[in-house]
């Protein structure tokens, strides 16, 4: 047998080679660290900063075709980027979002957390708890599975299509939330609006002329609502679902964070 003459030039190209397709199986998983700990799939320089934000504040929606998802992978919603968690979030320290990510979410061990912070194991046990206690308070006690919320997702598009204040009344929660973000370039919501009768009423204003186009999509990782107003402007709509109702409405009309969802 002929021994081939060591290759460095191939072995480094194969080496590459193995590597990109490890990166590449972990893609996914890297942009939804990337992507929880910034609240926007832009790299850190472009992230604007929360005091001089103008109106509210809603993280860049991660939206994807729902023909996309695996159907095995309909059976439990993504949580790990859903729009409820991502507000909840925001509200934390810098150091409390990535002990509770990291740990809680992405399975690293204390240890491991510890070495990214700079800070002793013990610490980052405190700001994990912390952020966890924070986290159970802001999130749905009830996940629906992906056709509870697909159903309800397109219930509430029929409803505001059709103008149904009666029916869009009964599939919001009693204490339902609505948030608008518009960067203060587009028009939306001041501040939050409470209240079932009070966010039905609103958002019936809001949809009184027929959209030009809608579209029901994954918005971060669970069905949601896309659509194109008659002057052309984008709107991505959040619904966080809890034991059947809608509790929280999260729209992003900003279009600093729109501009790479195809309409």
């Amino acid at each position: 047998m002929t021994r081939k003459p060591y290759n460095e030039a191939s072995r480094t190209f194969d080496t590459d080679l193995i590597y990109t397709k490890a990166f590449e199986a972990e893609r996914p998983r890297l942009v939804r660290v990337a992507y929880a700990m910034l609240g926007s799939l832009a790299d850190a320089d472009a992230r604007i900063r929360r005091e001089q934000y103008v109106g509210t504040w809603l993280p860049e929606p991660m939206v994807e075709d729902i023909d996309s998802m695996d159907p095995a992978e309909k059976v439990a919603l993504d949580e790990s980027v859903s729009m409820a968690l991502m507000v909840v979030l925001e509200r934390l320290t810098s150091a409390e979002r990535t002990a509770f990510l990291l740990h809680d979410v992405f399975a690293l061990s204390y240890d491991e957390i510890a070495k990214v912070l700079g800070r002793s194991t013990v610490a980052v046990r405190q700001l994990a708890s912390r952020a966890r206690q924070h986290v159970e308070r802001g999130r749905p006690r009830f996940t629906p599975t992906y056709e509870e919320q697909y159903q309800l997702v397109n219930a509430f598009a029929v409803a505001c299509l059709e103008g149904d204040l009666e029916r869009l009344i009964a599939l919001l929660d009693p204490e339902v939330v609505w948030r608008g973000d518009g960067g203060g370039k587009v028009s939306t919501l001041q501040q939050a609006e409470y209240g079932a009768s009070s966010v039905a009423f609103g958002i019936l204003q809001f949809t009184q002329r027929a959209p030009h186009y809608v579209r029901i999509a994954l918005v971060n990782g669970v069905p949601g609502i896309v659509l194109k107003d008659a002057d052309g402007l984008l709107t991505v709509v959040s619904l966080t679902v809890s034991k059947g109702r809608i509790i929280a409405i999260d729209a992003i009309r900003n279009p600093d964070k729109l501009s790479n969802i195809e309409p």
